[in-house]
């Protein structure tokens, strides 16, 4: 049973998925500039304006952590299940995740945040 309320949880998890989503951003934004797209100019910019987004939310979410005195740590990772340790107002809880589970989830990040500038026409 978690101490950590639910809101605060999914709070740590970004903190847990976002800096995946930049980095799998990065690596795509790389491999678009190296591409023999005609115009790489589109996917570039979709690509650099969801990276804004998800910076900015980051930010916040390291801001949230600071003043709420939260921490996410991951402290172990194998072929199948990566642990983290949170830290909970004092408490600390250890959580397992599923690799897949966080693929899934890093992937589910990208599509809104890809998909966002394109939905709020």
């Amino acid at each position: 049973m978690t101490r950590i309320p639910e809101d605060d949880r999914d709070i740590m998890e970004k903190a847990i998925y976002l800096p995946m989503v930049l980095i799998v951003l990065n690596r795509d934004l790389s491999v678009v500039e190296n591409a023999p797209f005609k115009l790489k100019k589109p996917y570039l910019d979709l690509i650099e304006e969801a990276m804004k987004d998800v910076q900015k939310e980051l930010s916040e979410v390291k801001q949230y952590l600071k003043k709420n005195n939260l921490q996410v740590i991951e402290t172990k990772r194998d072929d199948a299940f990566t642990m983290f340790l949170f830290i909970y107002k004092g408490y600390e809880e250890n959580h397992n995740y599923f690799n897949p589970r966080i693929r899934n989830k890093v992937q589910e990040l990208m599509e809104a945040y890809l998909l966002k500038k394109h939905l709020s026409r």
